[in-house]
């Protein structure tokens, strides 16, 4: 009873996969929305950093205030971010990968029956049916006596 081993099939397996991608896509879709989040509260940050209180207001690389380039460098990082989660994992994701390996396995599968047909045309194998010894056809055995066992 307790003992039972259950069955897992392989429909229970594919819809186990199709939750664990389901799960992965929402984790990046929420780490990518902490980022725009922290990005947001950050930039923020650094323009009331530099204009309200006037930290290093005198520094100004190419004749911009220093946030500007802080600001444009951690939206190029989200931007990259974006594009990963969105537009790449898109065409390159799960699915996509699944099918370069069935595509792979099939191309190799190929490349197998190819070779093992020039071996087996090159090398053929001996016809071992007619070296064999002949089966003898079965015998039954019946005792003389229906009372008394075979093997006595």
């Amino acid at each position: 009873m307790f003992s039972k081993k259950k069955n897992e099939s392989k429909i229970d397996y594919e819809q186990r996969e199709l939750y664990e991608n389901a799960r992965a896509r929402t984790k990046q879709k929420k780490n990518l929305f902490r980022h725009f989040v922290v990005y947001l509260i950050g930039a923020v940050f650094l323009i009331v950093l530099n204009v309200v209180i006037g930290y290093q207001e005198d520094f100004k690389p190419l004749g911009y205030n220093w946030f500007v380039w802080a600001v444009l460098l951690w939206t190029l990082l989200f931007l990259i971010h974006f594009f990963n989660v969105f537009i790449v994992n898109s065409l390159m994701g799960k699915e996509w990968e699944a099918k370069q390996v069935d595509r792979l396995v099939k191309k190799q599968k190929e490349k197998i029956a190819k070779l093992q047909a020039k071996v087996e045309k090159d090398h053929p194998l001996p016809d071992n049916r007619q070296a064999l010894p002949k089966e003898e056809p079965n015998i039954r055995i019946e005792p003389n006596d229906p009372d008394r066992p075979i093997n006595s």
